[in-house]
């Protein structure tokens, strides 16, 4: 197993809630701000973040308007430039984009995103298996570029969460089980022959987050 130094941290951030967090699907919708709630999140996520004993290195965002407004405070906390990838954007939802989720759930699609999405491509937009490897491939290059350092991803649930499931070694039509609440932490190590799932939706201490 490779040393605790070798390993490269990936501390993987959902953004902070939105006046349609749980209402609505959004997608890549510009305009979309955080709520006066979901920026006190951001301000606590990036003091928890500030109080690791080996500070993150780099800070990147997914260009929407939510996850860069979380990553601003923690930016500021680590004292660090937050760097926009378009690879961690939110999945493309296509024709889905905007509408309630509610009207989705009705819709006889809805049962296949749930349990199946490994089989379901968006309408115009993007499948979950085109996320999840978008998703693989922009960590792993984000990785090489910061070996053996700890970097901050703020990102969006079904990415995350897609990731998350693929370090797991867990097939994607089962990823809908994890839970990725709003500026929470999921981190993973990498530097071995596989990567290392050292906490997933962690909204508490990241003090002892080291391979055992």
């Amino acid at each position: 197993m490779p040393t605790h130094s070798s390993l490269t941290t990936v501390l993987l951030v959902r953004h902070g809630v939105t006046a349609t967090t749980g209402k609505v699907l959004p997608g890549r919708a510009p305009g979309l701000h955080l709520s006066e709630r979901g920026q006190a999140q951001a301000v606590t996520v990036a003091e928890r973040l500030a109080a690791l004993p080996k500070k993150p290195v780099a800070i990147y965002a997914s260009p929407l308007e939510r996850t860069r407004e979380t990553a601003a405070p923690i930016g500021k906390a680590l004292k660090q430039r937050v760097r926009i990838d378009k690879g961690l954007l939110e999945c493309d939802f296509g024709d889905w984009t905007g509408k309630s989720l509610a009207t989705l759930s009705r819709k006889s699609e809805w049962r296949t995103v749930q349990h199946s999405p490994s089989t379901f491509c968006f309408p115009h937009g993007e499948s979950f298996v085109a996320m999840q490897q978008r998703m693989w491939e922009t960590v792993q290059r984000l990785v090489q570029a910061h070996r053996g350092h700890t970097i901050v991803l703020v990102s969006h649930a079904d990415p995350i969460k897609a990731l998350v499931t693929q370090a797991q070694g867990v097939p994607l039509d089962l990823f809908q089980r994890t839970v990725i609440s709003p500026c929470s932490v999921s981190a993973l190590a990498f530097g071995g022959a596989n990567p290392i799932v050292l906490s997933v939706n962690n909204t508490a201490a990241l003090t002892e987050l080291v391979p055992s």
